[in-house]
């Protein structure tokens, strides 16, 4: 066309500029990762609900505050008042309250203070002692009664043998029949303490064996024991991993009053003069040693009187919160 145009005398035009190629895109930038949140919380466990279930209950908390403050004050008071429980001080007898003697001294000048934080130390360990006891007595009778059928019959006319017995009559006689063997065998300390706790603990189980005994008959009849028994599961696994961990709501609360049932029990043997000696001076022994001084020294019956009223029935309200927490039917509503 160049050639063309130069023949006809033409001068030629420069061609026109071709546009620029427009630069490629740039890929497009990767989305952002999107974080994901959970929607729900993960599932708590069974406690958790019960915890947020005994908090409901304000007699519970109170009754727990109320028990948590006497065991810290008896297992830790010791270390702030120095005191000693069985320092005689004749000089000081019958004393009221002072800032040496916040409680006051008795007739022999012994600080009332240091020998009421001594005793509860004394009347807890037996307390929690024989409930131990008498819970895994009553626990073990009524899981073997309510899960064999040959074994219920026999050991439901044993409980009832037991309930049929006189508490208080049983406890002296077992006391009385037992507690120079234990002694001489064990020391006065350490078999009085195996005498009191034996005694309370081996006659208190009926009402948790008769308990547990009930769930127990209607656990065996669910649809998981019987697939569990369908499989070939023995009866030993069946009852600790299957029929045993859906009883415990009883188990507990029975723990619980248990407690109560062993204080009031210990206290009424010491104030008897069957308990604990006058060196180990238990609620109960306070309560004995003042008792023919009431009307002089009423302070000596009030203090001890009011650590046990406080201690039965702080546990007693902890028993009844338990009792509602565990129930699935109130913790489901």
């Amino acid at each position: 066309m160049d050639a063309a145009k130069a023949q006809r005398g033409e001068a030629p035009q420069p061609e026109a500029a071709q546009p620029a190629a427009a630069p490629a895109a740039a890929p497009p930038a990767p989305p952002h990762p999107v974080q994901i949140t959970a929607t729900s919380r993960a599932p708590r466990s069974q406690w958790w609900d019960v915890w947020d279930q005994f908090k409901t209950h304000k007699g519970a908390l109170f009754g727990l505050s109320i028990f948590v403050i006497i065991l810290v004050g008896i297992f830790l008071g010791p270390l702030v008042w120095k005191t000693a429980p069985s320092y005689v001080d004749l000089l000081a007898r019958n004393k009221g309250p002072s800032a040496a003697h916040p409680f006051g001294t008795d007739q022999l000048g012994r600080d009332l203070l240091a020998r009421i934080l001594a005793g509860g130390q004394i009347t807890i360990a037996v307390g929690m002692t024989a409930m131990l006891l008498s819970l895994f007595l009553g626990t073990a009778i009524g899981v073997l009664s309510g899960y064999f059928k040959r074994l219920d019959g026999p050991l439901m006319r044993l409980t009832d043998l037991f309930l049929a017995l006189p508490l208080l009559p049983l406890l002296l006689l077992m006391v009385t029949l037992f507690r120079e063997p234990l002694s001489k065998a064990f020391g006065p300390e350490t078999g009085i303490f195996i005498l009191i706790v034996t005694a309370i603990g081996a006659t208190s189980w009926m009402q948790t064996a008769r308990i547990v005994r009930g769930d127990v008959l209607v656990l065996k009849e669910r649809e998981f024991v019987l697939a569990a028994k369908s499989i070939g599961t023995p009866p030993r696994r069946m009852i600790l991993r299957h029929v045993l961990p859906n009883a415990l709501s009883p188990i507990m609360v029975s723990a619980t009053l248990g407690i109560a049932t062993a204080v009031i029990t210990e206290s009424s043997l010491s104030f008897l003069g069957l308990g604990f000696p006058p060196d180990f001076p238990t609620w109960g022994r306070l309560l004995f040693d003042a008792v023919d001084q009431m009307q002089l020294y009423p302070a000596r019956v009030i203090l001890p009187g009011i650590a046990i009223s406080l201690t039965v029935l702080s546990v007693n309200y902890i028993g009844d919160g338990l009792r509602d927490a565990l129930d699935p039917r109130i913790r489901g509503r």
